[in-house]
């Protein structure tokens, strides 16, 4: 039996297709902009919340923030995460650490899945990528871009304290809880 043309044309088609997934794959998962390190300072932003307020880097200087960039408002992944964050805000605050989300999606979005879940943080619109892509957090094909599920850790001094790449929304939470206290942040009022 041999090969004909209509062979040839769809094991062409099956070789694109594997090398289009497998270069889709590398591009969420592989080359990551990972340049922003512990220790560094962490990159400045003004952007504005879901009320639009505008928050700053600067605004929380002297006590531990933690950023957290998340793909899209509303869905499962990153509604598991905001609510475990919502449920655990007050052991944040307790601990003097101001938590911000982050997204590439608009304030008008914010505002709706901040209402619709109680969100009782800020959730900042980064509409144009800008801080996602300082903190290597923006994943882009096209004109495919969103943030990256990634959190950043922030010392009162504004230097990149712990970076976590790699987040599982179901028990973020609790371990960015864990290392801030790890860290040094705890009950007592920050020292200004």
């Amino acid at each position: 039996m041999g090969c004909d043309r209509h062979d040839s044309y769809a094991v062409s088609i099956r070789c694109m297709a594997l090398l289009s997934g497998l270069l889709l794959m590398f591009t969420l998962f592989g080359a990551r902009a990972e340049g922003l390190q512990a220790g560094m300072a962490a990159p400045g932003f003004n952007l504005t919340d879901q009320y639009g307020k505008p928050h700053t880097l600067e605004d929380y200087r002297g006590r531990w923030l933690v950023l957290y960039f998340y793909p899209k408002d509303d869905t499962p992944g990153c509604t598991t995460e905001a609510c475990a964050f919502r449920d655990d805000v007050r052991r944040l605050r307790q601990m003097h650490v101001a938590l911000l989300g982050i997204s590439l999606d608009s304030v008008d979005s914010h505002r709706r899945f901040a209402e619709k879940y109680g969100l009782p943080f800020p959730l900042l619109a980064d509409a144009h990528g800008e801080t996602a892509k300082a903190y290597g957090a923006l994943w882009s094909l096209g004109p495919l871009r969103f943030a990256r599920r990634q959190t950043f850790i922030i010392d009162p001094q504004g230097r990149v304290a712990h970076i976590y790449r790699s987040v599982k929304p179901e028990n973020h939470s609790d371990e960015v809880i864990r290392d801030l206290a790890a860290l040094g942040a705890d009950d007592r009022p920050p020292h200004y």
